[in-house]
């Protein structure tokens, strides 16, 4: 790959949103405390993908670092914990070598009107959708290793010794599985905007199948394509882990559940794959059974109940989607994109109520 090539392909920000701007020079005090010795004029860009926290790429005169800070217009503070978040990556230096390392955290909600914290840029590529990057060529080879790396990598964090890292205290494992359901169906029911029957349907039939609980470890809570970075040297190697705001200790079977929510097999509904999270279908790429027969081979977990985890991943995917929907209708964001979201609601809720009609997902029950 050239030289060219590689600048091409990287994770690149952009000019920021006109609603989601920062303050540079309210801004420049911290940057100044953060880098010590440093100044010069402040430029700001955005990493205009994602749906939840703002990512931004600061630079101050030779200095530049990632910033990440809640939504605008959000008022449930505790679902955009920066702290929490900041804590989570600076507990990990050390045992999850693809965690980012954070710099530096800020308190005062008057510098930006919310807390927010900076971490050290990692460059890479991102892999979002069908299309490849430029520069990168998405054979059947590239896929298998990447989805194979992918599956690994989950297995890695999870054996993270999280007692070890400091972080026995971040969550309440026991009870993790029924607590998020319980906690995820009272969330859509505050975001409701439109009937749709078969996200009630999803809660109900979750509620009446928890499984057993499974020995806790750390959990990303939104592991995907989009959320890792790859290396351009080597696209089978995965160089980073992104967007740690739902991390937790919990059933790490919930964690492989949510990487099949994202996952879309060649044999999904055509309007299922209208709204890929990465080069999933393609051929190449391993399939959801295959995922699971990877990770349990990884780990030593044979979940019971492939088909819970995979509905609950689902709905809770599209309760995320239907609460940032709820912001767009309320006018507390105009990100265009999110004006389209109750579309993708319905289509992750169907997507439910036919696996929990076959009962099973492809042979795994």
């Amino acid at each position: 790959m050239s030289e060219a090539a590689e600048v091409l392909i990287l994770d690149e920000p952009s000019e920021t949103r006109a609603d989601e701007r920062l303050d540079t020079e309210r801004l420049r005090p911290f940057l100044e405390r953060s880098f010590p010795g440093k100044t010069g004029p402040i430029t700001v860009l955005q990493f205009q993908r994602g749906h939840s926290n703002l990512t931004y790429l600061v630079q101050m005169g030779p200095r530049s670092a990632v910033l990440r800070r809640p939504p605008f217009g959000v008022t449930v503070k505790s679902a955009h914990d920066m702290k929490r978040e900041f804590t989570i990556l600076s507990a990990v230096q050390g045992f999850y070598p693809k965690a980012p390392r954070p710099i530096a955290f800020c308190e005062d909600e008057q510098v930006l009107g919310a807390r927010f914290y900076l971490m050290e840029r990692v460059e890479g590529i991102v892999f979002r959708g069908e299309t490849p990057p430029p520069g990168v060529a998405f054979t059947p080879e590239v896929l298998r290793q990447c989805s194979t790396a992918l599956v690994d990598n989950l297995a890695d964090l999870h054996a993270v010794n999280f007692n070890a890292a400091g972080l026995s205290s971040l969550g309440h494992p026991h009870g993790y599985v029924p607590r998020q359901v319980q906690g995820w169906t009272d969330r859509y029911a505050k975001a409701k905007t439109n009937e749709i029957p078969e996200v009630d349907s999803a809660a109900s039939w979750l509620a009446a199948n928890l499984p057993a609980e499974s020995q806790p470890a750390l959990i990303h809570n939104d592991y995907k394509y989009d959320n890792v970075m790859f290396d351009p040297k080597d696209v089978s190697r995965i160089c980073a882990v992104l967007d740690w705001e739902m991390a937790t200790i919990g059933d790490p079977l919930m964690d492989l559940g949510g990487l099949l929510g994202y996952w879309i097999d060649p044999d999904d509904p055509r309007e299922f794959r209208a709204r890929p999270y990465g080069p999933t279908f393609l051929r190449g790429s391993l399939s959801r059974v295959q995922i699971v027969a990877r990770y349990a081979q990884r780990t030593g977990r044979v979940p019971a109940s492939v088909l819970f985890y995979y509905v609950f991943a689902l709905f809770k995917i599209a309760v995320i989607l239907q609460q940032i929907y709820k912001r767009f209708v309320e006018g507390k964001t105009r990100d265009p994109r999110f004006g389209t979201l109750l579309q993708s609601v319905r289509l992750l809720s169907a997507q439910a109520a036919r696996a929990i009609d076959k009962g099973r997902i492809h042979g795994l029950g």
